[in-house]
């Protein structure tokens, strides 16, 4: 992950990380990401998809795909409050691991990232780590308001402590829908920035308009996650393209046609995420 993040802040970009459920829908993403020619994208899995009885499987098939695309991919799974499970991922080949305490006492948090770190360095694998809250549900997409905003001070010593490569900030972003008109606060983002020398993460990116995703780039944001916004396209998909295919139980059309919705609604986040009609900033 540092280095796909490395080759995004050379190019004045971030990097898209897209959570998939499936085949179809990692297969949109990578489809997306090598016809823009993206400088790398992330293949992030949900802690419930992992636990779940086809999480290996899912596990072994993102990592898979990365290694046959044609852009640089790294695999990540997301939202892990628990060092087993951290662990399991780490020895299944993800390259990334969120180690996600945001909701623990802060010595909790910071014990848990180290752990996280220690057992991802032991295999050269990274760890993402978030400080404040991002409110909301990644898997069940209700209105949320913000959580707790992230501390810049704080952040700091919990780096230095914890050795994470990457850094979740909380500036008003939440997960799932947001409650009312979203509202980033840019300011503390610039101050998180003036203390800390990692790469930022902004979760909670579907729902935000542009201009409000641009800024948080210039202001340091190296990775976005997208998730609630890839749901939808595949759930529209679906449900549009069901009648036809019930017609001869033509499953192969409908799996296409989920992977296309994919495809589309990444293309136009990349478009944003990577600035590559604008060309990128020198």
């Amino acid at each position: 992950m540092p280095e796909l993040l490395a080759a995004h802040r050379a190019r004045g970009s971030a990097a898209g990380a897209f959570t998939c459920y499936g085949m179809e829908g990692a297969a949109g993403v990578l489809r997306a990401a090598e016809r823009r020619e993206s400088a790398g994208v992330i293949l992030m899995i949900s802690p419930q998809a992992y636990e779940s009885e086809l999480g290996e499987p899912l596990l072994a098939t993102l990592l898979a795909l990365g290694e046959a695309a044609a852009v640089p991919v790294c695999v990540e799974l997301d939202h892990a409050a628990s060092p087993a499970l951290i662990e399991r991922a780490l020895d299944g080949g993800a390259g990334a691991v969120m180690a996600d305490g945001s909701q623990l006492p802060y010595e909790e948090n910071v014990e848990l990232a180290r752990a996280a770190v220690g057992l991802a360095a032991a295999r050269g694998a990274h760890v993402e780590v978030e400080l404040g809250h991002v409110a909301g549900d990644e898997e069940v997409a209700r209105a949320a308001a913000a959580g707790s905003l992230t501390d810049p001070a704080q952040a700091a010593d919990f780096l230095a402590r914890s050795g994470a490569a990457c850094l979740a900030v909380s500036i008003g972003n939440v997960h799932g829908h947001y409650a009312a008109e979203p509202e980033l606060d840019l300011a503390l983002l610039a101050a998180v920035r003036a203390e800390v020398d990692v790469p930022l993460a902004l979760h909670g990116a579907s729902g935000l308009p542009a201009p409000l995703i641009r800024a948080a780039i210039d202001g340091g944001v190296l990775k976005i996650n997208v998730n609630t916004e890839l749901r939808a396209a595949a759930l529209d998909a679906l449900a549009a393209g069901l009648p036809a295919a019930r017609q001869g139980l033509r499953l192969l059309r409908l799996g296409a046609a989920t992977c296309d919705a994919v495809a589309d609604a990444v293309a136009a986040k990349l478009a944003l995420f990577e600035q590559l009609d604008l060309g990128a900033p020198t």
